[in-house]
């Protein structure tokens, strides 16, 4: 069955993790609280935090969602890019399963509040966004989404999503990825080979290795003879400016999605993230508003999350 196998191997990149980081045990140490992160900064090694993007491998096995968090699970992004057991995703080309969250979802909801996991509404629909955050007993995140009334996309919060985690006490973590963050012209020609392309490679979950890794290099091909319409750190910075309008310094953090397409002409990997500081310093924000944007802010959810747990 699908879910079993998505489960095994949920549970294969677990034992991945943590594997790589215990052969790495002198640079590297699995992070499980926020106050774990100064304490592992200490000994001069990086914090490793885990999350899962996409409950998916949940099924509807509630039990999976203690497992997770005994592995080192730390926050869990209810839904994808489709519907699934838990919630409906802001962009299944079916449209909506549950009409937001399912009966299912909304006892996720409660084991991640009861066991200290952040809940991340990136992904999920406008009316799942509204039920967890009714139902949640803790701030949640958005661990990668921007602001919508700056870029209209259903991957982005409205301003009435905004205010909602605002008051929930909650993080939007804005992302990288350019179509969530500007409008980008029409490239026909790009548009049309990708189409092709996706077409093509339409099953990715029944795919074997050497199809992904056809489809793989297709796709690092067609990048290369026609690369993408690039936004720019100023217009990412836009939404910082608009949220911090909205709703203050305390509910904006950054959140990147380097590994689902991230890239900005002057932002395309982590060496370039002192560009996003260095034009939010030109923009006026303070050492103290950065420090809450590049961490604070998210760890203080994560404490909140660990408080309301048990």
């Amino acid at each position: 069955e699908e879910n079993e196998r998505v489960k095994q191997e949920a549970l294969m990149l677990f034992d991945s993790i943590h594997a790589v980081v215990d052969h790495c045990a002198d640079l590297a140490a699995i992070a499980l609280s926020a106050n774990d992160l100064e304490a592992i900064s200490r000994q001069g090694k990086k914090a490793v935090y885990i999350g899962i993007e996409n409950g998916y491998p949940l099924g509807n096995d509630l039990l999976l969602v203690s497992r997770f968090y005994d592995l080192g699970a730390r926050y869990i992004t209810l839904c994808h890019t489709r519907n699934n057991d838990i919630c409906d995703s802001s962009t299944d080309r079916d449209g909506p399963e549950h009409g937001g969250i399912s009966d299912f979802g909304r006892e996720v909801i409660r084991a991640l509040n009861r066991l200290g996991i952040m809940i991340d509404v990136s992904h999920m629909s406008d009316e799942a966004f509204d039920e967890v955050i009714k139902v949640s007993k803790a701030p949640v995140i958005a661990s990668h989404s921007n602001a919508r009334a700056v870029c209209d996309n259903p991957r982005n919060l409205s301003d009435e999503m905004l205010l909602k985690l605002a008051d929930n006490g909650g993080v939007i973590q804005l992302c990288l990825v350019s179509d969530y963050v500007a409008e980008m012209p029409p490239y026909p020609k790009r548009d049309s080979v990708m189409k092709v392309l996706w077409s093509k490679y339409d099953n990715w979950s029944e795919m074997d290795d050497s199809a992904k890794l056809a489809l793989e290099q297709e796709y690092y091909d067609i990048n290369r003879k026609y690369p993408p319409n690039l936004a720019a750190v100023s217009q990412f910075c836009d939404h910082f400016d608009h949220i911090v309008g909205l709703v203050g310094i305390d509910h904006v953090g950054f959140g990147s999605d380097f590994d689902g397409g991230a890239e900005l002409k002057d932002c395309y990997d982590v060496t370039e993230l002192p560009n996003v500081t260095l034009e939010l310093l030109r923009r006026g924000y303070s050492r103290s508003d950065l420090k809450k944007f590049w961490s604070g802010n998210l760890l203080r959810v994560m404490r909140e999350v660990e408080k309301a747990a048990g």
